[in-house]
């Protein structure tokens, strides 16, 4: 890492961070929470979100057997925010220097065909 420069690691995850929250606001039925990456000079690159009327659990699952993408799910060691916004879970996708804008797009089109598949009338 000292060959890239914790500089540049940096301000690459902000980057990153900020393509991943404003990729997620454009998908609907999606909300994400937590402040902007332009509010804060010090938020990591991830994002916390819900999709309405579905369990993040499930959202979870079906990106990873269906899309091989890897979220969590869950309270994240956060209940008490959780209880605050009036959530029982979320889902988190997390990102690292070795991400790609590529790989959030690919985040992205799987989320999406998960939301249509879970609510979609069968």
């Amino acid at each position: 890492m000292s060959h890239f420069g914790m500089q540049r690691i940096h301000e690459y995850e902000k980057e990153l961070g900020a393509y991943l929250y404003e990729s997620l606001l454009s998908v609907p039925k999606v909300q994400v929470y937590g402040p902007a990456p332009s509010q804060s000079d010090h938020r990591a690159p991830l994002c916390s979100f819900n999709v309405e009327n579905v369990h993040p659990t499930d959202i979870a699952e079906i990106l990873d057997l269906q899309h091989g993408v890897a979220i969590r799910s869950g309270h994240h060691c956060a209940q008490i925010l959780h209880r605050t916004l009036g959530i029982t879970a979320s889902a988190r996708a997390s990102l690292h220097f070795y991400n790609t804008k590529e790989e959030v797009d690919v985040f992205i089109h799987g989320l999406k065909d998960t939301i249509d598949f879970l609510t979609s009338q069968h």
